[in-house]
């Protein structure tokens, strides 16, 4: 076998590539999942039905019923007697009772509890059921301590927790002043709920332990860095941990980074020397693992009569634990959607007694669009303007915030195809002018916006001698379509039919991918593709003795100087393998890269109860490079569901006096069903950023959550004349808005 390397980065705007020049033009089309049929057969083995048919143990979480406090004694000595029990495992940070049922002096260690449903320790069994019943046989006693549990209430101690996704304080100019004598402004506060990833697949994790080395199956989309997070956990070296997730069922940011179940079935597998099976209950995912930050949001904008913004400000205040520095980066795209000159954005963190916060899709731009585009249409009608037009106004020639020159940019494309296929012309002129029978009707939309990020990647490819590729990397498959793309970028480089292409993901022993999260994934991973298949083409051209810019591959055969040759004679019995590297490069650095679209949306409005009805929700989107038609879309879809749940339905409910997540499952947490979701319509304007990456390609599946809120509740607005500034705009909200103008009145 011939192995090598290459590495790749985009140093420059890129020209024509070989994906360009394709002959077999694969790769953009809508081809149908690679790991569909294992799916839908029930062959795609996930997280906790690894291992099936061996002798396992079950391991049952023992969660906190209290939001603060000490805990002061952990007794499992009933736990440990009922049969069927073989351990009980206690997290080190709280105090330990003996496992052993005849030792009546449990050492006792100070442990604080953070949150409702804190994990403290986990019962593991000869089956599910009988780890079920001991876990309500542990006693925890805890002395309790005042919580802090209402984001509203800390507001006035929120800090400056410094940076994390992007800086916590960004200024330019003089906003005070500029607000200050702008001809006409808005000062208007949103606040937005806590939201839970609500993921289809539960946490789980199986672990077993061959000596001292460990392999666990999980669920977690970046594998590369959850290995020494497990590692590190555990107080091994990452080298003995081999994770193993080749398939997860959703992840929306929830299992970025390793859950509860991963530890405490590593540490019962090896305390019982057999493996652990764990799988959270849909109420300990909810209390257990992390959620969305609740935002309390001030977007304030000053602008001349010409509706030309002079001075934007966006202050966002989150919640998180202590300890846990993490903030919604609400103001990320404030940054540079619209122009102005004087400028701040700050995010600042209050300290609660609830769940952690983390990453959630599209972290920053999904709430924090949801307030800055309703004030957009706010401000627009202060100023008389179509809320289009006032958003052209507003766009700028290069980054407002750092005057970085935009590596494409389609924003204004992507509104003027949205209102010509919407029918925006078409939109009631003024709120509650238009109504069919008891149903109020009204148009909305907003602009849609995601940062571009790209990460370092890597994947190996292996052209065989009997003429077929297989792609290996620990890259992730959330749902996303990782699996199709792979395969499509491989067999488009190599000339060969999909069918002889087989992709391996999620293996930590394969080469280190960039992982699923912030839109990067397919681009990034794909590019290491990119790269190790570009240098299969370098090797092959070596042999045949021609330039690799002037050789064909396809239908199992190289092409150059009118030459044709089988593949398998080039090969001569021996297999071809490159892992390829791809960095970001000089052109990431020095251009500013984001997606862009627009979003449109038709409701109605019950003029008696106040229902919302969506009629119609269009997103017209430019992501560069479209990599799978079909696969796009699919994301698309997700984002706008994903958008109508954040303007209308989606809301954790967290009881004050303790931190409990009252409605912790999907019976009353209320995501969108089939019943409150029209027929969707996505539009992808062709577009290649060439300084975007090697693919030319640009994350999509954050974007088409970024907005979608904000189309929704602008609609409501136009049907209704109802402004909502606390999210969801749930009917009661629209029926107080109601009372209040008819007071007024």
């Amino acid at each position: 076998m011939s192995a090598t390397t290459k590495t790749m980065q985009n140093n420059e705007r890129l020209g024509e590539t070989r994906l360009d020049r394709g002959s077999l033009a694969v790769l953009g089309k809508g081809v149908d999942r690679y790991e569909g049929p294992l799916k839908v057969s029930g062959r795609a083995t996930y997280a906790y039905e690894n291992l099936r048919g061996r002798d396992v143990a079950y391991g049952y979480l023992v969660t906190s019923g209290v939001g603060s406090g000490t805990i002061k004694r952990i007794d499992t000595m009933k736990a440990m007697s009922l049969a069927g029990v073989l351990h009980v495992v206690v997290d080190d940070t709280a105090p330990r009772a003996s496992a052993d049922p005849n030792d009546n002096k449990p050492a006792s260690i100070k442990g604080a509890v953070t949150h409702f449903g804190q994990p403290l320790c986990m019962v593991v069994a000869t089956s599910f059921e009988i780890a079920r019943e001991a876990a309500a046989l542990v006693e925890i006693e805890v002395e309790p301590a005042e919580g802090k549990y209402d984001l509203q209430e800390e507001k006035e101690k929120a800090y400056d927790p410094g940076d994390g996704t992007m800086p916590s304080t960004v200024k330019k100019g003089a906003f005070d002043k500029a607000f200050g004598t702008a001809e006409v402004t808005l000062d208007a506060t949103y606040t937005t709920p806590s939201q839970s990833h609500s993921a289809m697949e539960p946490h789980a994790a199986v672990a077993v332990w061959d000596e001292d080395e460990l392999t666990l199956y999980g669920c977690y989309q970046l594998v590369s860095t959850n290995v020494p997070q497990l590692a590190k956990a555990l107080g091994i070296s990452a080298s003995k941990v081999r994770l193993v997730n080749p398939y997860i069922g959703g992840g929306f940011g929830g299992k970025l980074g390793i859950g509860p179940e991963s530890v405490f079935a590593a540490m019962a597998a090896k305390a019982i020397g057999r493996p652990v099976k764990v799988a959270l209950t849909r109420q300990q995912v909810y209390q257990g693992t992390s959620r969305r930050s609740d935002t309390i949001q001030r977007v304030r904008i000053g602008a001349g009569k010409d509706g030309r913004i002079t001075a934007i400000a966006h202050d966002i205040i989150t919640g998180n634990t202590r300890g846990d520095d993490f903030f919604e980066p609400a103001g990320i795209s404030t940054e540079f959607l619209y122009a102005g000159e004087n400028r701040q954005i700050t995010h600042r963190k209050a300290d609660v007694n609830i769940l952690l916060s983390s990453s959630m899709r599209a972290p920053g731009e999904a709430v924090g669009m949801l307030a800055t585009e309703n004030a957009m249409d706010e401000m627009a009608e202060k100023l008389g303007l179509d809320p289009i037009e006032f958003r052209k106004r507003n766009e700028p020639e290069v980054d407002p915030q750092e005057g970085l020159p935009f590596s494409s940019r389609m924003l204004v494309e992507c509104m003027d195809e949205g209102a010509q296929r919407f029918g925006w012309d078409r939109r009631p002129a003024t709120p509650m002018s238009r109504r069919e029978g008891e149903w109020l009707i009204g148009y909305g939309m907003s602009a849609a916006s995601r940062k571009n990020l790209v990460q370092q990647s890597a994947a190996k490819v292996t052209l065989g001698a009997d003429g077929h590729a297989l792609v290996e990397t620990d890259m992730t498959d959330i749902g996303t379509g990782t699996y199709t793309i792979l395969q499509q970028i491989a067999a488009e480089m190599l000339g060969l039919p999909l069918d002889h292409v087989d992709v391996k993901l999620g293996d930590s022993k394969s080469p280190q991918a960039s992982g699923s999260g912030g839109s990067w994934g397919a681009n990034s991973s794909g590019s290491s593709v990119y790269a190790a298949c570009e240098g299969i083409a370098e090797a092959i051209a070596q042999r045949l003795d021609v330039s690799v810019e002037h050789l064909t591959l396809k239908d199992g055969m190289a092409t150059a100087g009118n030459k044709r040759t089988p593949i398998a004679e080039v090969l001569a019995g021996e297999s071809i393998e490159v892992t390829g590297t791809y960095k970001p490069g000089k052109a990431f650095k020095e251009t500013h890269q984001a997606s862009y679209g627009a979003h449109f949306c038709e409701v109605a409005v019950n003029a008696v109860t106040g229902e919302t009805r969506i009629r119609r929700l269009m997103t017209v989107a430019a992501a560069g490079r479209i990599l799978n038609e079909k696969t796009a879309t699919s994301q698309c879809y997700g984002g706008q569901i994903f958008g109508i749940g954040s303007a209308l339905t989606e809301e954790l409910v967290i009881d004050p006096r303790t931190g409990l997540m009252v409605n912790h499952d999907l019976a009353e947490y209320h995501v969108p069903v089939n019943a409150d979701v029209p027929q969707l319509e996505v539009v992808l304007l062709p577009e290649r950023d060439t300084a975007a990456g090697l693919l030319a390609g640009k994350g999509i599946g954050e974007l088409a959550i970024s907005g979608v809120g904000a189309a929704v509740t602008n609609a409501v607005y136009n049907a209704t004349g109802v402004r909502v500034r606390d999210y969801p705009m749930t009917l009661d909200k629209v029926l107080a808005g109601w009372a209040k103008t008819s007071k007024a009145a």
